[in-house]
């Protein structure tokens, strides 16, 4: 069973992330946002991690790879973020394996690298 995640969180989130992204504008590096979007998450009360480390299995076995998901909301929401021209299907598959690999039902690519943030959210569910 996939775990899911209640719309107050993904709200919550879509704010926060629109907050930071209005307050320091596009074209910084990705780890800017992560950090300050962490920051706006848990000063709104809600916990997030950042760098989580994704397990691969093959047939039973830890395959050790070097996989980090860039912030998970409530042990709940996958964010993945990026700060490129545009979003492609190779960020959409990297976002589906993540979540499958976690367990999680619900993540979000953002894209930090546009004018308005809204331009650059995909919602991603599996």
């Amino acid at each position: 069973m996939l775990k899911d995640c209640e719309e107050s969180i993904i709200e919550q989130t879509l704010t926060a992330a629109t907050c930071v992204h209005s307050t320091i504008g596009p074209g910084l590096l990705e780890s800017i946002y992560e950090k300050a979007l962490a920051l706006e998450l848990t000063e709104r009360g809600l916990r997030a991690e950042t760098q989580v480390p994704i397990p691969v299995r093959y047939r039973g076995q830890d395959l050790g790879m070097g996989f980090r998901a860039d912030l998970i909301v409530e042990q709940s929401l996958l964010l993945e973020l990026k700060c490129v021209e545009t979003l492609n299907s190779l960020h959409v598959a990297q976002t589906i394996t993540y979540l499958r690999l976690l367990g999680l039902k619900r993540g979000y690519l953002l894209n930090f690298n546009t004018r308005l943030l809204k331009h650059g959210v995909r919602r991603i569910s599996i």
